[in-house]
């Protein structure tokens, strides 16, 4: 007997938004511990081949973006799926270590991609606290447990110690990237792929960082027939943090929060 009804193609469809790592008590920022319970569902779907991801993300947290990373790879192997990630406003830095667990990568021609690259930043008050009158008192086990204090003098022997630091978490990023985008990559050397740099989704297109142009619904379309169901699977927001986020506490926990976000957002224009 034949069935007059053909068998429609469902693709789970996650979205993760935002700042990398911590975004403050009540808020959500994109972390392991959060987003595993939607991806793992997500690779659960038996019948579906392929999981789509769409990020937006201007970075954060180092250790977050490999964890998440490595999680989507580890599922896609196990669950033999094929991921296929949209890059939206952003997938810098962070943002786009997580997109490199797509077999294939795609954004808008207006995004920002790229951001390979590790930054850290902070301030220095030491004159400001000599002005007033404070004097800063620290006490130690471990000669460099102070290290970049921001109330007391840089030293030389610290800064070269970030700097090492930096350079074996760059050396990290740089081969996940070459390590998924293997030959699409562009002569990366040649056009600075991995000095920190950005790029709009067309460039990204030219350099290999991705592989094509458009949005989710209408590549997972083409790719999938015009009949394709897109699952969007979401995370929702706790009971208790949407009522903790109205008090007085959470307000101002989610102003600071707010700022440091801003500030990575602005970074690429947005």
């Amino acid at each position: 007997m034949f069935s007059f009804f053909k068998k429609k193609t469902i693709i789970p469809h996650v979205r993760l938004t935002g700042v990398i790592g911590s975004a403050g008590r009540f808020r959500q920022g994109i972390d392991l511990s959060g987003q595993q319970e939607i991806i793992k569902k997500a690779f659960s779907f038996k019948k579906a081949k392929n999981v789509a991801i769409s990020i937006n993300s201007p970075g954060g947290s180092p250790v977050q973006s490999h964890l998440i990373y490595d999680y989507i790879r580890q599922l896609a192997a196990k669950n033999k799926k094929k991921v296929i990630v949209f890059a939206e406003d952003v997938a810098a830095s962070g943002g786009y270590l997580i997109a490199c667990a797509g077999d294939e990568i795609f954004a808008n021609s207006s995004s920002i991609v790229g951001s390979i690259g590790v930054i850290s930043a902070s301030f220095g008050f030491q004159d400001a606290i000599k002005r007033i009158g404070i004097q800063r008192r620290v006490y130690t086990a471990g000669k460099n447990k102070s290290t970049l204090d921001p109330f007391k003098e840089e030293k030389e022997e610290d800064i070269q110690r970030i700097k090492k630091l930096q350079l074996e978490l760059h050396s990290d990023f740089i081969n996940v990237v070459k390590k998924s985008r293997g030959s699409k990559l562009k002569d990366p050397e040649k056009n600075n792929t991995f000095t920190g740099e950005f790029w709009s989704g067309s460039t990204s297109l030219k350099l290999g960082l991705i592989d094509g142009i458009g949005n989710a619904e209408q590549i997972l379309r083409e790719k999938f027939g015009e009949d394709v169901v897109i699952k969007k699977l979401e995370r929702t927001k706790g009971f208790i943090a949407k009522k903790l986020s109205g008090s007085l506490d959470g307000q101002i926990d989610s102003i600071a929060s707010a700022l440091e976000e801003r500030a990575l957002w602005q970074k690429f224009g947005l």
